[in-house]
Parts: C-alpha cells; sequence; structure tokens
C-alpha cells in the first residue's frame, strides 16, 4: 500500500510541475537579447501534431527525415524577416540542432512539407548539413522545440552559419517570436 500511494504522489508531483499540461509559449532568448517590446501574438502550428504531441515518424529518422508542415499566422506589419530554429534541448551532449532557417519572407503562410520557402536561406545543423535533419533521439523522450523569431532585418549570414551565429545576428532586433514543441521517443516498439 505504501508504495501505491508512493507511485500516486509522484505521479501528482509530475503533473504539477510540468503545468497541468498548460502550454507555455515562451522561448528562452539568446543572452544578451531584451523581451521588452516582443509581442508575443504570432502564431507556429502544425497539421501533423499539436503543441507537446507525439511528431509522426515520418517527419524523423525512423521514417522519411522530411520536414513537417508548419503554419505561420499573426506576423506583426513591420517585419523585415522571420528565422526558424529547430533544436532539442534533451540531447546527451546538450542542445542539438535540426534545422535553421532565415530570410523567410515575412508575409510567409506555410513551409510546405520537406521544402525551405523559396528566397530562405538555410544554415548548418549539428548532422552537418544545410537541410532539415529529423528526430533521432538516442533514448528516451525528446522534446523539439520549433521556435520562430519575427525580425526587423534581414539577416546576412551565409550558410555555413550555425544558431550561434543567428542568435547573434538576431540580438536586439526580435519583434515577435513563438514556439511549437513536438515530442519523439526513438524505438523498434514505439511508432507513431
Amino acid at each position: 500500500m505504501k508504495q501505491l500511494t508512493l507511485i500516486i504522489i509522484t505521479i501528482f508531483v509530475s503533473i504539477i510541475s510540468s503545468g497541468c499540461g498548460k502550454k507555455n509559449t515562451s522561448i528562452a532568448l539568446p543572452s544578451n537579447v531584451s523581451n521588452e517590446n516582443i509581442t508575443k501574438n504570432m502564431k507556429l502550428t502544425s497539421p501533423v501534431f499539436n503543441y507537446r504531441d507525439f511528431i509522426p515518424a515520418k517527419y524523423t529518422c525512423d521514417g522519411d527525415d522530411v520536414n513537417p508542415l508548419l503554419e505561420i499566422s499573426n506576423v506583426p506589419t513591420s517585419v523585415k524577416s522571420l528565422v526558424l530554429i529547430v533544436d532539442d534541448p534533451d540531447a546527451p551532449g546538450g542542445d542539438w540542432v535540426h534545422w535553421t532557417i532565415w530570410n523567410i519572407a515575412p508575409d510567409t503562410k506555410i513551409i510546405s512539407e520537406n521544402s525551405a520557402p523559396t528566397g530562405a536561406v538555410q544554415g548548418m545543423t549539428d548532422f552537418g548539413s544545410n537541410k532539415y535533419g529529423g528526430p533521432c533521439p538516442p533514448s528516451g523522450i525528446h522534446h523539439y522545440q520549433f521556435k520562430l523569431y519575427a525580425l526587423d532585418i534581414l539577416l546576412s549570414l551565409n550558410p555555413s552559419a550555425i544558431k550561434k551565429d543567428i542568435e547573434k545576428a538576431m540580438e536586439n532586433h526580435i519583434l515577435d517570436q513563438t514556439i511549437l514543441i513536438g515530442l519523439y521517443k526513438k524505438s523498434k516498439d514505439f511508432k507513431i
């Protein structure tokens, strides 16, 4: 009985500490980036997975390893470009970058499956390539952050730029931001 009580208490504490499933759309900004003047009205969604739901295997290393369709809305009118950074903060060695793409036109409403918007630049990922690399965690459930930033400038970076370069270039130019988080667990017994 004591063991059952301990399990119930552990589950209850886990639920409370996770915010009871509440949606938290704040993004940890790069260092030296101010939170003031950021409106947080912009939205990033996907028809293939909801916020904090599992990403279908098709978009991972277990499937076709292509980016999912993404939908963008409520972009502020003064925006000059959008930046998308997809990373995994749960990676064993720390943050693992799956996709970086910048100079996305501010009127972009959809990033189609298996494609990058025309005119946008894809940067270097931790896979060593300039394209989307899907979730492929070594163990356990990982959180994949699709972070979208609205900027008041176009970025002058070449395709060899990494996440740190992009974050530095964005400093003091972020007008809005949003995040879509998807989950994935790589396992022969676990398919979505």
